[in-house]
């Protein structure tokens, strides 16, 4: 029986993202994408070999609609900024894909995209060699870090309040910025995060001969 034509990678990483944002990282597997796909659970490992294969097509189908394009003539960590939050902004209408960034970036294409054009922003700036790769890797632990902790830990939930609730007399200090967490926003924590990480990434004269 030869494969229908419409059933693509694409179309099948639709319908596990649509599980996933549905139901959750634990609900996914191959009985039920094959399902929303209409099909056999069978009829689908022609496709596909197993859920770790899901998993990397899923993670392709989000990073893929990244706006590459910078605009000319800004700053270098202006530049980093917009690939940033490009990247946040894509992530974050499908939270349960968090997880799998950690597992499946270094297989999916558009990843290794988005990844060329930091280096080529680093490039532009100065940062060559092993500068260039700490400066790379600094930017990925906090983007993928700040990810996880507004969609697994988010300063809304209710740990925060719990951080709150401690008794000042013995936790002064974590009380009291938890407290002033409760009126900070997603947005403002992410910004405020990634300019601090930018701005330690600054270049010095010495820097540059390295």
């Amino acid at each position: 029986m030869p494969r229908p034509r419409s059933l693509t990678p694409a179309r099948i990483a639709t319908a596990a993202l649509a599980v996933l944002d549905r139901d959750g990282l634990a609900a996914l597997s191959m009985r039920a994408v094959a399902g929303e796909l209409g099909m056999g659970t069978m009829s689908l490992y022609r496709y596909v070999e197993d859920r770790d294969q899901l998993e990397g097509l899923i993670v392709e189908l989000v990073l893929g609609g990244i706006d590459l394009e910078l605009p000319p003539r800004t700053s270098w960590r202006k530049r980093l900024t917009t690939l940033a939050e490009r990247m946040r902004a894509a992530v974050g209408g499908h939270p349960a894909v968090v997880p799998l960034l950690l597992t499946h970036r270094h297989r999916a294409p558009s990843s290794a995209r988005w990844g060329e054009a930091v280096l080529g922003v680093l490039t532009d700036a100065g940062f060559t060699g092993k500068r260039r790769v700490v400066a790379f890797r600094v930017l990925i632990g906090y983007l993928l870090g700040a990810l996880q902790a507004e969609h697994l830990g988010p300063l809304s939930g209710p740990g925060t309040d719990a951080l709150a609730a401690l008794p000042p007399a013995e936790f002064p200090w974590l009380s009291e910025t938890a407290r002033d967490a409760r009126r900070l926003g997603a947005d403002e924590e992410f910004r405020g995060g990634l300019a601090v990480v930018l701005q330690g990434m600054g270049l010095s004269e010495e820097d540059r001969d390295d």
